[in-house]
């Protein structure tokens, strides 16, 4: 299961009821902060996530509504010393911006009592274990940005009805041929892995875009997800502005949605121009299930399974 908490969904400036760009994605131990707007240490306290283990962020670009934020989060890190080490990752543009806010305003050139890493992040793996990995993929918008998928690699489920019929003992002997190891009973026979393991089970899969200016490259990066976020700033009476600033209009969100055949949709990034009920509707003439998230929506996601709870 993956786990997602929206901590802001406005666009480029906050409104009374909506913080900026903020999400904080869970999975088992890991706790990734992804971008991190103006007022979102506000948003974690308000949200009962609290800060511990709070210290792998992932920028999906560098303009200010979803990066100014880093300088506060860090300033509080570095007094209350919650974590020992911070790990910023991003495209260079963005570490460079944040590069500067940090050390150049918050620490003021001076050493920083926890460890910061500014890692560069190319498309690809960004980080995986042998469960579950995070993979970026490149992002059309006003200078280089990247979107991140949050995945359950794929696992073969264990026949037990085959195993019994074998003759596998319950045990250790199971557990090898889980993790790919053939094992010998005391009668000889060999018992190779897939002798008892069935097809290969993708897991839950979460999609995520910041801000984008087009969608037909991202189809392919976004396909089959179980969950999509993204951004849907403008309506489509408005579609020459959105070209114009590099943003997406409901419609062509819930196009890219129904393209590459995601389970969910959910909309951020919402400008105050728009009343919900419209950004909406646009969107449902396309994705009939799409949904506008709000702060603190927060959403479990299971293969083709997604449950919201929140402030409504």
């Amino acid at each position: 299961m993956i786990e997602i908490v929206f901590l802001g969904t406005s666009a480029s400036a906050p409104s009374i009821h909506r913080g900026l760009s903020a999400q904080v994605v869970l999975h088992k131990d890991y706790r990734f902060l992804v971008d991190c707007g103006e007022g979102t240490q506000r948003q974690i306290l308000r949200s009962g996530l609290g800060f511990k283990r709070l210290n792998r962020i992932l920028l999906t670009h560098g303009h200010l509504d979803h990066i100014l934020g880093l300088g506060g989060l860090v300033s509080t890190f570095a007094r209350w010393e919650t974590v020992d080490r911070i790990e910023i990752y991003g495209g260079s543009w963005a570490l460079e911006r944040v590069g500067r806010l940090i050390h150049g305003v918050v620490l003021g050139g001076n050493e920083p009592p926890v460890q910061i890493d500014l890692i560069p992040v190319q498309p690809g793996v960004v980080l995986e274990d042998e469960t579950f990995e995070v993979v970026a993929f490149p992002v059309v918008h006003r200078g280089p940005s990247l979107g991140y998928l949050f995945r359950e690699k794929p696992r073969r489920p264990f026949l037990n009805a085959q195993a019994e019929l074998l003759g596998v003992p319950k045990g250790p002997d199971r557990g090898k041929l889980v993790a790919g190891t053939p094992i010998t009973l005391p009668n000889g026979l060999v018992i190779r892995p897939e002798d008892v393991l069935g097809p290969p089970r993708h897991g839950a899969c979460l999609a995520h875009i910041g801000d984008a200016g087009r969608t037909e490259d991202l189809v392919d990066a976004v396909r089959g997800a179980d969950l999509l976020v993204i951004e849907a700033t403008y309506l489509r009476r408005e579609a020459d502005m959105a070209r114009r600033f590099g943003h997406l209009t409901a419609a062509q969100a819930a196009r890219l949605a129904q393209d590459a055949g995601v389970h969910q949709l959910v909309l951020t990034h919402i400008s105050r121009r728009y009343r919900e009920s419209d950004i909406l509707d646009e969107a449902r003439e396309v994705f009939p299930s799409a949904i506008v998230a709000r702060d603190f929506d927060r959403f479990r996601i299971l293969r083709r399974e997604v449950e919201r709870s929140g402030e409504r």
